[in-house]
């Protein structure tokens, strides 16, 4: 069985590594904090952190590599190796919620061996802002679910229209005071804070960034925050811009990853060197692509989709697919129906980009 594999970086990396992720919680938490005082070992991680670590299925993700930090431009364990997460996105869950189920979710962890699940929380469209509490239980039990799974989770607050993630700050913080003060003892989680900020720039965005993650910090300091790019996550080059203006102006906090999203029938190989000079002078995660256009419809572009894959092995990308659900268009990986029956294992219930990607997870 695959599981999340250490990287190999060249000892004078693993060194860099290694002691980045060792100063990471005490950065997060206060300089002048005692680790015996607060309960950490010499790696930062708490006790709670490692009772979590220790109650994930043996041989998991999280069994394996335990609390993830930035490192770096990397994703790193525990021990200071750089990791990529590979896995899949769910779909709204306000539409999509039948096809999250426990036997979907063994399905994901042991058929298609994957590192992490995202649960896309939508904030207008019928999602969150309709019902907090509803959306935000729902949110929970989904992320428990990957949680018992040893499964990483990304929590992704995904605000897409309007796209000024600031038209969203208040119910923004709501969500993450409550999903952070959940898992501030669980090494599985991500937050993800804005999932395409699109129609405003970068100061915008990065302004917005700026107000949520002290949010999440409050509660979770150790906790990976992935920050959207602007121009629907794509580092702004679907308005002209490019990765550039992040560079320049990153913000200002510590243990973040910035996010970048593709369609590969859609995003061709100015998208693709995008992403490549991004990953070399930043931390990225790619939090959502597809083998389709970019509304994930039509044919899939497989090709494409490979030298992204590739270029994302290479530079030690984590990722994952949009989407883990039976809905009618061609990015869904499940065939249509499936979600209201109880089979999930093999190909048999998949499309053809479901087939695809279980098969690159597994790899």
């Amino acid at each position: 069985m695959r599981r999340t594999k250490p990287l190999l970086l060249g000892s004078a990396s693993v060194a860099t590594a290694a002691l980045l992720f060792a100063l990471t919680p005490q950065l997060s938490a206060g300089a002048d904090e005692d680790s015996a005082a607060t309960g950490r070992d010499a790696r930062g991680t708490t006790s709670a952190q490692a009772a979590a670590r220790a109650a994930a299925p043996a041989g998991s993700p999280v069994a394996e590599n335990g609390r993830l930090a930035v490192c770096d431009t990397r994703l790193c364990n525990e021990q200071g190796q750089a990791v990529q997460l590979n896995g899949m996105s769910s779909h709204g869950t306000q539409w999509y919620e039948q096809c999250l189920t426990d036997g979907s979710l063994d399905a994901l962890a042991q058929d298609w061996d994957a590192d992490v699940l995202r649960v896309s929380t939508y904030v207008q469209e019928d999602g969150y802002e309709t019902d907090p509490e509803r959306f935000t239980a729902l949110a929970q039990r989904v992320v428990d679910q990957a949680v018992d799974r040893g499964m990483y989770a990304v929590i992704d607050w995904h605000m897409l229209s309007p796209g000024d993630p600031n038209a969203n700050t208040a119910l923004a913080k709501r969500f993450f005071t409550d999903m952070a003060s959940r898992y501030k003892d669980q090494p599985n989680v991500f937050y993800e804070i804005a999932n395409e900020p699109n129609g405003v720039g970068w100061g915008a965005v990065k302004r917005y960034a700026e107000e949520i993650i002290p949010v999440v910090r409050q509660h979770d300091p150790d906790g990976v925050v992935l920050v959207g790019t602007r121009a629907w996550s794509s580092f702004g080059v679907s308005d002209g811009a490019d990765e550039r203006e992040v560079i320049d102006n990153p913000v200002d906090a510590g243990n973040i990853m910035y996010t970048f999203h593709f369609y590969a029938a859609s995003h061709g190989d100015e998208y693709l060197q995008t992403l490549s000079r991004a990953a070399d002078a930043l931390p990225v995660f790619v939090t959502e692509f597809g083998t389709q256009d970019y509304a994930g419809e039509g044919a899939n572009d497989f090709a494409m989709s490979q030298r992204y894959l590739d270029l994302m092995k290479q530079k030690g990308i984590s990722w994952t697919n949009w989407n883990f659900s039976d809905d009618w268009r061609s990015g869904a990986v499940f065939k249509e129906g499936i979600c209201d029956g109880d089979q999930w294992t093999g190909t048999g219930v998949l499309k053809e980009a479901g087939v695809w990607i279980r098969a690159r997870i597994k790899e």
